[in-house]
């Protein structure tokens, strides 16, 4: 279970770092609201996997999710570069991230 906690958790990350960018350097309150209620749920949620995950594989977990859904959303909505040295990245934080959850 927790590691389903986990990936809400990590999911959420990706709310918050993409929330960050629509907040425009927090000048736009309710968006600047949001962003933070989802950024507490997230780290709150990192907490409780916590009880069962061991901190480094569940920390690397939730920020590997995090890097991940975020460059994606930047790719499909904010017209970022799509190139092989970044997809070759991606793949490796991918990797890095299912060898995590193996392993713990």
């Amino acid at each position: 279970m927790n590691w389903i906690i986990l990936l809400l958790a990590g999911l959420l990350e990706i709310g918050w770092a993409v929330g960050l960018k629509y907040t425009e350097g927090f000048t736009k309150p309710w968006i600047t609201v949001v962003t933070l209620l989802i950024m507490f749920g997230s780290v709150g949620l990192l907490s409780v996997a916590m009880k069962s995950i061991p901190i480094g594989t569940a920390y690397a977990v939730w920020v590997g999710i995090g890097i991940i859904g975020t460059v994606i959303w930047g790719i499909f909505f904010f017209d970022e570069s799509v190139n092989a040295a970044r997809m070759i990245c991606l793949a490796l934080i991918l990797i890095g991230v299912i060898g995590l959850k193996i392993s713990a």
